[in-house]
Parts: structure tokens; sequence; C-alpha cells
């Protein structure tokens, strides 16, 4: 998957423009995706605020190019090519930041790094929001790897207790229903009840289990919970620690009642996402310029 980089979206996006029509941002990118020809597949990689990577990387070649003149804005949120940006493209047809700078003056910030240490490429391909996002996943990555080993060193019933724990943060049970850990001994494979109303007439039924990461929970096992919960759930969650084999996965998929299994990976990415057993260190206020405020 090769998504272009933000300055690689220079060139599509004076090619779109070219003809002298006005475009808001979204039909910019819209028409920019298309001119790279990305694929469905490329159109689907998010950032870890959600927003896709190509709109993001399309957002910040937009902004270099209006700061450096190649694009105007003639109304609030619509741009249009200039002058400088039509000399641009029909002398360097690539548009590099190279290419920029020759022909309109302006160079982009650079990023700012130790005298010792000199510029990274690799970083100064990245727009800023993903160097932010870079930085975020590499926390998650290590904070996830530390929720396993802590779940793997506490006992069974913690672990149990952390998995309802974390269905409730995620709105199953709601206000009028109920979340709760079985009891220790004939729990029937069932470590935990989620009663979605008040009557307990909507239930889902939650399995636990503590496995290393190199283990995965097995067909039988899935099996075994999809009988546990027969008649008696309207559906189940198996969580594990460890992963699930491909057999288990094609068979929770081909039985009636619905089942969803959750491996290690997922779990601490939910139980990041809605905070169980982490907290929030640092909140980091990203601005731009509001355009109303200057208008």
């Amino acid at each position: 998957m090769a998504i272009p980089k933000w300055h690689e979206f220079m060139g599509p996006i004076l090619r779109v423009m070219s003809d002298g029509h006005i475009r808001d941002r979204s039909e910019i990118t819209d028409a920019a995706a298309i001119d790279v020809r990305l694929t469905e597949a490329e159109r689907n990689v998010t950032l870890t605020t959600g927003q896709p990577m190509y709109a993001n990387r399309v957002g910040w070649a937009i902004s270099h190019l209006t700061k450096a003149g190649a694009l105007s804005r003639p109304e609030r949120g619509h741009y249009v090519i200039g002058e400088q940006g039509r000399t641009l493209l029909a002398t360097y047809p690539a548009v590099t930041r190279s290419n920029v700078e020759t022909v309109t003056g302006y160079r982009r910030s650079r990023v700012v790094t130790e005298p010792s240490r000199p510029v990274n490429n690799d970083v100064e391909s990245l727009d800023p929001a993903e160097l932010i996002d870079q930085g975020i996943r590499q926390i998650q990555e290590e904070v996830s790897t530390e929720l396993l080993t802590r779940l793997m060193s506490k006992s069974p019933a913690f672990f149990e207790q952390t998995v309802v724990d974390l269905l409730v943060a995620m709105g199953y049970g709601g206000a009028d229903g109920q979340a709760r850990v079985t009891s220790m001994s004939n729990d029937g494979g069932i470590d935990g009840v989620i009663d979605q109303d008040t009557l307990g007439l909507s239930r889902v039924y939650v399995q636990a289990k503590r496995y290393s990461t190199d283990n995965a929970v097995s067909r039988p096992d899935v099996q075994g919970f999809v009988g546990a919960l027969s008649g008696k759930a309207d559906g189940g969650v198996f969580i594990t620690t460890g992963r699930f084999s491909p057999g288990a996965r094609q068979y929770a998929e081909s039985v009636p009642t619905r089942i969803i299994l959750i491996d290690g990976e997922r779990l601490t990415s939910l139980m990041i996402r809605f905070g169980i057993g982490v907290q929030t260190k640092q909140t980091v206020h990203i601005v731009e310029i509001d355009e109303d405020y200057f208008e």
C-alpha cells in the first residue's frame, strides 16, 4: 500500500485545478484521489483521529500550495489555481517541494532537530498531524504490551472482572441493565453475564480466557462456549489475551448464534479507547487558523 506523501499530492492537486474551476476542499480531495488512482483499501487507511490518511495529506498539500501562492482562496473554504500554480505545473509537472520553492520562493518550515542530528527525510515527508499520530501509535503499542503483561500477572477473577468492566464502559448493560461476573464454579464456561434490559430479556454471555500471545483458542473451546449459552442468551463475547485459530473464527462465523471473538490485540485497543486500566497522562491541543475571525 503506497499512499502518496503530502508533498506528492501537490502535482495532482494542481493538475485537477488547472481547469480554473473553483472547488472546495472536499472536491479537491476526491479529485486528487482519483488522479493518483487510490484503491479502496488505501482510502480506508485512517489516522488515530479517524480521519482518512489521504484526506489529511491532501489537506496539508493544499495548505502548502496556498501559502506559496500557487492556489488562492476567492472565498472561504474554496480554492482556485493562481498564476504561480500554472507556471509551476507547466515548468515542473512532477511538482516537488524544491520546485515550489524555486518558482514561488516559499519554503515550508523544517522540523527542528538537535544540532548534532541531521533532519530525517522520512520525518520531513510526513505532515505534522501524521508525526503526532505516529507518536500516539507508538505509545499505544507500548501500553498494549504492558496491559497484556499486567493482565497475565493477575488472578483469573481479576481478568474476568476487567472484561465485564470493559463491556460496561462500551455501553453494554446500559443504565437499566446490569453486568456481573458469574460464580467461580459451575458456571458452565460462562464468566460474565450482561443483561441489556432491566428484566434480562436480552442477555449476552461472556467467556474470558487468559492465554499467552503465542497460544490460540481452538475451535472446540468456541464450540463449548456456544453450547453453554444455547437457549439461554441472545449472543456471546469470547475474549482472550491470546489469539484465535482460523478454525475457531470460521466456526464462530458459521453458527446461527451471534458470537464475537476479541483477541489480545483488539482487547488492549478497546481498553485504551474506553479507559479501562489506563489513564490520560497528557492532552495535546492542536490549533489552526480561525478563518471566520479574519473574514
